[in-house]
């Protein structure tokens, strides 16, 4: 599939859920909110649901992909539902092919695998998971694939992995794990909502060296992006201003719950707004007119076959709210 000429019509829509942790609730409650927003996104057309992997971290209940895809495939019947992504330094590829084939085998032809080679955490905390070595992430991968097209003759086996088609993605926010995904012929998602800069140039490379696989006939891309759809463009840009927090505390070094939207004008340096902007700079913000044209044109002039919408919002109702309008341009 070119990118040229492409419409809302041919390229899904999809959900990255971090469960967003705010300052009032419980994980329980974050979590509650996660198969709630799943339920919705099945009804309103979403392609897939996604959810990430993220460790010490005071703004996400999400800590462990495994236990809350099952949860949501619990409560759901046709989403696809997803790692975004499993961080590969943190696991056993083993264990990872056994979880995720017995999710497979639990609910047929719904899971995707999504593997990245960062820790989704601190250094520190990196340390207390028993992270492994990030430069063996080709190994591992091939590793995983070897448990899914496993053999009775293999001495250590994935039993609950072989015969299952769990689709594979890399997962980055630069140009190495696009050269990997094309090189190993897998799809490839970009972490657009934290990373826009090489966006244009991680995804071109991948298309432009992609290499049909037994796994993957036709380069597959993936473009995750901050999206808030609001009633106005003032109001989205209000509720986009808790993510700015969220970002606004990591440069600080502090891990906090999402906090309440409000204005920040007065409370960042310079130094800080332009920190901020390089992570949050690719987001599309404003009332459902503005997303449509913003959104047409970063679809018009990307190699991209998915968008993938994500936000960190502080209230549930508001982000209920943000995706179902978003669900409209499907119709």
């Amino acid at each position: 599939m070119t990118h040229s000429n492409k419409t809302f019509t041919h390229v899904p829509l999809s959900i990255l859920d971090l469960s967003p942790l705010n300052d009032q609730e419980t994980p329980r409650v974050a979590l509650q909110h996660s198969v709630e927003l799943a339920q919705h996104a099945e009804d309103w057309g979403y392609y897939r649901y996604w959810v990430a992997e993220h460790h010490n971290a005071a703004s996400s209940a999400s800590v462990s992909p495994p236990l809350l895809i099952n949860q949501i495939a619990n409560h759901t019947d046709t989403i696809r539902l997803g790692s975004g992504g499993m961080m590969l330094p943190n696991h056993s590829p083993l264990v990872v092919a056994e979880q995720f084939g017995l999710l497979s085998a639990l609910h047929p032809n719904r899971i995707d695998l999504g593997l990245g080679r960062a820790p989704g955490t601190d250094q520190l905390t990196a340390r207390a998971l028993r992270r492994g070595d990030v430069h063996a992430f080709p190994e591992h991968i091939r590793e995983i694939q070897h448990y899914f097209n496993g053999s009775p003759k293999n001495q250590v086996r994935a039993v609950t992995a072989e015969n299952q088609h769990v689709p594979i993605f890399l997962l980055g926010s630069s140009t190495f794990s696009a050269k990997l995904a094309a090189e190993m012929g897998l799809a490839y998602a970009f972490a657009g909502h934290f990373s826009p800069g090489e966006a244009k140039t991680a995804l071109t490379l991948y298309r432009d060296h992609f290499k049909p696989s037994e796994h993957l006939s036709e380069p597959y891309t993936i473009l995750a992006l901050n999206v808030i759809a609001g009633e106005t463009d003032e109001e989205a840009q209000l509720l986009f201003s808790s993510m700015e927090q969220l970002f606004l505390n990591m440069i600080r070094s502090k891990s906090l719950p999402i906090q309440p939207p409000r204005d920040l004008t007065d409370e960042v340096s310079p130094h800080e707004q332009a920190a901020i902007r390089r992570s949050l700079d690719g987001s599309i913000i404003g009332s459902l007119s503005t997303v449509k044209t913003e959104l047409a044109s970063r679809i018009e002039d990307l190699p991209i076959d998915e968008v993938m919408a994500t936000s960190l919002l502080y209230d549930q109702t508001d982000r209920l709210n943000s995706y179902q309008r978003l669900s409209t341009l499907l119709s």
